[in-house]
């Protein structure tokens, strides 16, 4: 069994949100990655995809989510399952935005139009 303390959770910064790691294999050796997303009010996040599927739960405020052509508002105790390549961005309205995300550890993710995979590091 591994405990991964709060205080050692890995927080990531991107103009958006902040990424904070809960479980990754550089955080505990997890297979999978868990992370925390807490995105102000009136952001927008980049257009991308990722080469894995991304589960999200949403645990505060509300945001809508852009999945291919399909567009739907996401709000507390929702769960968001979104589809190996499927491109998606997330924006928030007046509130404050809090998920958990589940992925496979090492997910890929690729900008619109762009085809240099990263890997981001709340995912590693």
């Amino acid at each position: 069994m591994t405990v991964i303390r709060a205080a050692a959770s890995r927080r990531s910064e991107t103009p958006n949100a902040v990424m904070t790691t809960l479980a990754s294999p550089t955080q505990g050796g997890a297979t999978q990655a868990l992370w925390r997303v807490d995105m102000p009010p009136g952001r927008t996040g980049p257009l991308h995809s990722a080469d894995a599927e991304q589960v999200w739960t949403v645990l505060g405020g509300a945001a809508t989510a852009e999945v291919g052509t399909e567009r739907t508002t996401v709000e507390p105790g929702d769960t968001l399952v979104i589809p190996a390549g499927a491109p998606r961005r997330v924006s928030t309205g007046d509130l404050p935005f809090i998920a958990v995300v589940a992925a496979p550890a090492g997910v890929g993710v690729y900008r619109a139009g762009e085809t240099e995979r990263i890997e981001p590091p709340w995912a590693v």
